[in-house]
């Protein structure tokens, strides 16, 4: 039997939209995390990526289901349990700039996740922050200038410092390059794997690009409005897909051969649907080129399709 470094089982996630009405951002959400895994997690902007990725490290966490680290469960341990596990699960924020406390030098940044944790000299802390300086290829020498005198890639990189620095054994990266120039986005991704390998670092590697994340990620799990619609090992995925909207989200990467026409897959026109009130039954059904009258009638069972390859449809691609 495995061990899962990270369980998340049944997760749901409500906010208040006013009045008596509750948006589910989040709804039955589950997978797990082996040691060592890095999991990609894909879909459309808005469809609840960053609320899921900001529940495993509570903040907040869930209206219901459970979050497992290391056996333990995270919406039910009390807050000094948690403060001591947090150091174990580290986040990198979306925007790297904002991410930053623009009035703090980047030695008082990168030693703050210690001075939480205690237990560590002065000095200790700093030649540590030295350290992972060099190690994310940020001028030690920098280390008392403040962020806004650094690029959105170094401001990134000194992101990944921080998050690194109190040594987790979970990494989620929430979109850790879609705010930086393309020239620099490999970059960070060949750093984030380089440092994986020499930190043993466990992965939740968050993207709305599927490009990116084939490269990057052991296996992927594919979000829409809220519900994961497919989950499958990241070369099998790009294979052997069975969801109609992880084809629609394939047809969309670029191909770089000039003389190759664009192939994306027809869907249904009209916008997405709002969280505030999703289709009944199959909440891609409004889009899906597939649809029939059962998919509106009663919503898909996640349930697997082939080993390791799970898929949430009526009508799968076969």
């Amino acid at each position: 039997m495995k061990k899962y470094l990270l369980q998340v089982e049944g997760l749901t996630i409500r906010y208040n939209t006013g009045g008596r009405q509750n948006t589910e951002a989040i709804s039955d959400v589950g997978f797990t995390l082996t040691r060592g895994e890095t999991l990609g997690l894909v879909g459309e902007s808005g469809c609840g990526k960053s609320t899921l990725a900001r529940a495993i490290m509570q903040l907040p966490g869930p209206a219901s289901g459970r979050i497992l680290f290391t056996g333990e469960d995270l919406t039910q341990v009390s807050k000094k349990r948690l403060k001591r596990l947090r150091p174990r699960f580290q986040m990198i924020f979306q925007d790297s700039i904002s991410s930053l406390n623009p009035r703090r030098k980047i030695i008082d940044i990168l030693t703050a996740p210690l001075d939480a944790i205690g237990k560590m000299s002065r000095e200790e802390k700093k030649r540590r922050a030295l350290e992972m300086m060099v190690s994310v290829g940020i001028d030690p020498g920098t280390c008392h200038l403040r962020p806004f005198q650094f690029s959105g890639g170094q401001c990134q990189r000194i992101q990944i410092a921080r998050a690194l620095m109190p040594e987790p054994e979970l990494l989620i990266c929430d979109e850790p390059v879609s705010s930086l120039d393309v020239s620099v986005q490999a970059q960070i991704i060949n750093l984030l794997e380089a440092l994986r390998k020499s930190h043993g670092l466990t992965m939740l590697f968050i993207s709305h690009d599927l490009a990116v994340v084939k490269n990057v990620c052991d296996r992927v799990a594919v979000m829409y409005l809220g519900k994961l619609c497919e989950e499958a090992p990241s070369e099998k995925l790009y294979k052997t897909h069975h969801h109609p909207y992880t084809r629609a989200l394939l047809s969309a990467i670029p191909n770089p051969d000039p003389g190759l026409l664009p192939s994306r897959v027809k869907i249904r026109a009209g916008e997405t649907p709002s969280p505030v009130d999703p289709p009944s039954g199959c909440r891609f059904r409004t889009r899906c080129p597939r649809a029939e009258k059962h998919c509106a009638q009663k919503e898909p069972e996640f349930h697997e399709i082939e080993p390791g390859h799970r898929v949430a449809c009526h009508f799968p691609i076969l």
